[in-house]
């Protein structure tokens, strides 16, 4: 499917790896321009990247400034970039504090930034959430209120844009695949047991999502493909998020 998204700039946070890599690249197959902003640099070295801190406000006005003179408009956001840094209740206000910034506030301050460029563009934005809003996790309230945060702000830009023609959506993601994933699972015990433990959970498989699923809704979510959707928070998770907790399948 043409999803007409050929030539668009579209600024992915966090695009280096993961969900933002699987993000780029079907961006890239639709022939897109997109932008990778991040602290690490991408495997691909042929891609447009930008080395920024999305927590400094300088870095993040220096960046879009230069994709202003490299690329003339910006078309699009994905705020991608975050992590779930396992800031509980025993740790400081500090620490909270930080976590908010990291996964939440930079959200804000990045498309802050580039508001009036979507406004001249009737661009589009996508926010990619977490389960943990919607489920909690244990451990991680900083991570699980910067995700609910984002969702209300997804719904809060629907209304605030509708007017200049701009659309927000949230892709929500579960139990997903990636290299952080793995090396997380890694970690445990018995890493086979724990996987076949949490892919039992998930209805529909059973099995993890890949990262190109959520790249393909997020993608879909950014094109005139989806130009009455805005406000929505899709969850592409197998039924996870939704089901009943006493289901064993």
């Amino acid at each position: 499917m043409d999803l007409g998204l050929e030539n668009r700039v579209i600024l992915v946070s966090g695009g280096a790896s993961g969900i933002g890599a699987a993000i780029v690249d079907q961006l890239k197959a639709e022939n897109a321009q997109p932008v990778i902003l991040d602290l690490s640099e991408p495997a691909d070295s042929q891609q447009n990247f930008f080395t920024v801190d999305l927590c400094n406000d300088s870095d993040v006005t220096d960046a879009i400034h230069k994709i202003r003179e490299r690329f003339g408009s910006i078309d699009g956001i994905i705020n991608n970039a975050g992590l779930n840094d396992s800031v509980g209740l025993d740790s400081t206000r500090e620490k909270f504090r930080v976590s908010l910034e990291r996964n939440l506030v930079q959200c804000y301050g990045l498309v802050s930034t580039c508001l009036d460029d979507l406004k001249k563009t009737r661009g589009s934005i996508v926010n990619v959430g977490s389960k943990v809003a919607d489920t909690g996790q244990g451990g991680t309230s900083g991570y699980a209120a910067s995700k609910g945060g984002l969702n209300a702000l997804t719904r809060e830009w629907a209304l605030d844009l509708a007017a200049d023609g701009i659309r927000c959506n949230a892709v929500i993601p579960a139990e997903v695949w990636t290299p952080m994933y793995e090396k997380w699972l890694s970690s445990q015990a018995d890493p086979e047991s724990r996987k076949a433990e949490i892919e039992s959970r998930i209805p529909l498989g059973p099995r993890m999502t890949t990262a190109s699923e959520i790249a393909a809704m997020a993608v879909f979510l950014l094109s005139d493909r989806s130009a009455h959707t805005t406000g929505q928070i899709i969850h592409v998770d197998g039924g996870y998020t939704h089901l009943d907790r006493a289901y064993r399948g």
